[in-house]
């Protein structure tokens, strides 16, 4: 007897989420596989155990984040990991016949498209739909998507940033960027490496970002001290970074947002930039959660600006909403 499992998977650069119907779960794991680097390419370990060997690998293995930017870098790396995340969500089983919804970045191009339908379905789904993230992102927030009147989304995933405008159902205006929060690390990473001429890696970045790092001053700034290796002499060497300086390292990146947003907003009919300035702006995705960022972009554009509850998994929440028949796209 065969059975049928319907699962929503947003796979993002940082962390691949999954939806599995009629079981309520949503489940993460990182973007990350470990596979043998001599040939075989067989695969060692996927997700939070992949994520562990990062920088700590042997010659013989390598850990490769499959997505990048929002996109597929490894055609066969993404399948394997799409592969063991679908085995995960149908506990193994073998008799069952998956139908996946896809969540799909609004800004890829066509063969992007067709790469992440292709890498699904080789993965084991029997039949693939694609929902872009923009539109999961606004239901998953509760946005009144399908009245007469202008929705405005700012989802900030770890590798790219997308803005849309949404009314009656569809997306009236939209722009991406392939910057994110891993962008963000980068800028952190080179800013200790030009100011402290010390190099460290992306996980100490992070680290750095999540405990002190900030969009706008906050009560109670602090500073972390970090180790790595010295750039002139490769010996290991220790520093000191606070909070304002890792705002500086981070302007630049959150400058970019705050132009998208004003640029979407430019080519937005002024009826609904009306709405959007009663509504406001609400911001999803990793990203958002960064200390001060709806601050910082209320006062860069001029309009309210909120946080999504539980913004990570809006995404996600909002294409299992559409799987579970809670919201009908097409009922404009």
């Amino acid at each position: 007897m065969v059975f049928s499992q319907d699962i929503c998977i947003d796979p993002g650069t940082s962390n691949t989420r999954v939806f599995v119907k009629g079981k309520g779960k949503v489940f993460s794991e990182p973007s990350v596989v470990a596979a043998d680097a001599e040939g075989s390419g067989k695969v060692v370990a996927v997700g939070n155990q992949a994520k562990e060997m990062i920088g700590r690998t042997p010659g013989s293995i390598v850990a490769v984040c499959p997505i990048k930017d929002g996109v597929i870098a490894d055609f066969d790396i993404t399948t394997e990991m799409l592969r063991a995340l679908i085995r995960k969500a149908t506990n193994n089983a073998i008799f069952t016949r998956v139908r996946a919804m896809i969540c799909v970045s609004a800004g890829v191009t066509d063969v992007e498209r067709r790469a992440l339908h292709l890498a699904a379905r080789d993965a084991g789904a029997r039949y693939v739909s694609l929902i872009e993230s923009p539109m999961a992102a606004a239901i998953g927030a509760g946005l009144p998507i399908h009245r007469p009147e202008g929705s405005m989304i700012v989802d900030i995933g770890g590798g790219s940033t997308e803005v849309a405008v949404l009314s009656l159902g569809d997306v009236v205006s939209s722009h991406a960027v392939r910057l994110g929060g891993k962008h963000m690390d980068q800028a952190i990473i080179e800013y200790i490496r030009k100011k402290y001429n010390l190099l460290v890696g992306e996980r100490t970045a992070e680290d750095i970002k999540i405990k002190i790092g900030s969009a706008f001053p906050y009560e109670g700034e602090g500073a972390v001290s970090i180790r790595g290796r010295r750039v002139d002499d490769g010996l290991p060497g220790s520093a000191e970074i606070s909070s304002p300086e890792v705002r500086d390292a981070l302007y630049d990146p959150l400058n970019r947002i705050a132009e998208l947003v004003r640029s979407t907003v430019e080519k937005t009919p002024p009826e609904l930039v009306g709405d959007i300035l009663n509504a406001g702006i609400v911001l999803t995705g990793g990203g958002a959660q960064l200390r001060g960022l709806a601050r910082f972009l209320r006062t860069e554009v001029k309009i309210p600006v909120s946080v999504a509850e539980d913004p990570e998994n809006c995404v996600i929440r909002g294409a299992g909403m559409c799987l579970s028949n809670k919201i009908n796209l097409s009922d404009k």
